[in-house]
């Protein structure tokens, strides 16, 4: 059976950078229900508290940030970079350890922004984007989504899933 990473915010566990959730209904709990649901939060994972002052990516770039030429700031000016590459990696980490082809993630993060992230001004403007993890797991030929991509997501485990029965035991 194919597994899941899914934020954890969006299962329900408060662990957003101001405490909250942004708990999501539908196929995540049927999904959860079934055990192929990995719930993981980058931000935590990689040493963050909660909650904790909001970070931005310096223009948004994260493929920036994973080669090293920007950073992860928050509001007050420290570098929370190392935190998020961390998580970031821990998170391929489980994806290896689970095979895990597939990541839901929640947009807008600075870690999980699928389509979008904040520009790094603290000004609320989106840009076009990836957050840090999220880049990554791309990278590494993760399908990643976000809650508003559930149905697409749900779409590729049906072919992953196909692609498994097809594939003859050892």
């Amino acid at each position: 059976m194919q597994k899941i990473l899914v934020s954890a915010c969006l299962l329900g566990e408060k662990v957003r950078y101001d405490g909250a959730d942004c708990a999501q209904q539908g196929l995540l709990q049927k999904w959860q229900r079934e055990g192929r649901v990995v719930p993981y939060c980058p931000e935590v994972s990689g040493g963050l508290e909660v909650p904790r002052p909001p970070a931005e990516i310096e223009g948004g770039d994260a493929e920036g940030v994973l080669r090293g030429e920007r950073r992860v700031l928050r509001h007050d000016g420290k570098d929370v970079t190392h935190a998020f590459i961390a998580g970031a990696e821990r998170a391929l980490a489980d994806c290896w350890r689970h095979q895990i082809k597939i990541a839901i993630l929640k947009e807008g993060s600075p870690s999980c922004g699928v389509c979008e992230v904040r520009d790094g001004s603290f000004s609320g403007r989106r840009v076009n984007g990836q957050g840090v993890t999220a880049r990554l797991l791309a990278r590494h030929g993760i399908s990643v989504f976000h809650e508003g991509q559930i149905e697409q997501a749900a779409k590729r485990l049906a072919e992953l899933d196909a692609s498994m029965e097809d594939t003859p035991s050892p």
